[in-house]
């Protein structure tokens, strides 16, 4: 079981709106505060969604490029660009999100119904990501939505090769309607198939909206780390909307102790990446 927590911070997402969340960073500015203020609190790696002018998610390379330029020179964060856009987006726009030359960029591993639209993930277009990630040096999270996401992924290991830096982490995004339920039961059984991958492969776990915290708790139980942010979800409690992404982290950061698995800081975090 590892002995510090690797805390990842989700802050803005491609899902809500502004004007129904006017807490939710999106602005560069926004954004640049919020990775400060979540660094200082114990955060270690930022998932980044970019918005355009009018708040609505965008893949522009000039504001990709941009936002990792800012994010480096004001934080020590391992910055992780997103990969998966909106669903709407091209899979040509997601590939070309490596051009900016993140340390760190998702690798959703299948397709998934993701509430009323599909989350599209064509074999070619992970093989195309996961290769280029090994050409550039970046490293890949594996977002596994569903537990046939984990079979993608030896498949691809096998066939492909480890990715850039030798070693193999996943998120279980959790709760999303038409993906695996946030349950302890199903973090467990996800658990139990990481046994098919690579010695050493580690994971986080993400609780969509109220699956938040029972997914926190079996996460650090199981030996797992933690991705919380505003992209995940916006309410803190029943009634009670999330007020900054500090709260959220926060939290994670007080569970992580409580379990006697403090965060890890930032170089400790490259050092467990492979970074």
């Amino acid at each position: 079981m590892t002995t510090g927590t690797l805390i990842t911070v989700a802050p803005t997402g491609a899902e809500s709106a502004k004007t129904e969340v006017p807490a939710l960073p999106v602005t560069l500015d926004e954004l640049l505060l919020t990775a400060k203020e979540c660094e200082a609190l114990g955060a270690s790696v930022i998932h980044v969604h970019i918005r355009d002018d009018e708040a609505r998610p965008t893949l522009d390379q000039g504001r990709l490029r941009a936002t990792v330029a800012a994010l480096r020179e004001s934080t020590d964060l391992i910055v992780q660009l997103s990969t998966g856009g909106a669903v709407t987006d091209p899979e040509g726009h997601r590939l070309a999100v490596l051009d900016a030359q993140p340390d760190m960029a998702s690798c959703t591993m299948g397709t998934v119904n993701f509430g009323d639209d599909v989350f599209l993930n064509r074999w070619e277009f992970i093989v195309d990501l996961h290769t280029r990630m090994q050409e550039r040096g970046i490293v890949p999270e594996y977002e596994i939505f569903d537990l046939g996401h984990l079979t993608a992924l030896r498949r691809l290991l096998d066939r492909y090769g480890l990715p850039h830096g030798g070693h193999v982490h996943v998120d279980f995004v959790m709760g999303v309607p038409g993906g695996m339920p946030g349950t302890t039961a199903t973090l467990v059984a996800a658990q139990q198939m990481l046994r098919d991958l690579p010695e050493g492969t580690t994971f986080s776990a993400t609780g969509i909206g109220r699956s938040s915290i029972p997914v926190m708790l079996a996460s650090l139980s199981a030996g797992g780390h933690l991705r919380v942010g505003m992209e995940d979800t916006v309410t803190y409690a029943k009634g009670r909307p999330v007020e900054s992404n500090m709260q959220l982290v926060a939290r994670a950061v007080g569970f992580a102790q409580l379990a006697q698995r403090p965060p890890l800081n930032t170089t400790q975090a490259r050092e467990l990446l492979g970074l």
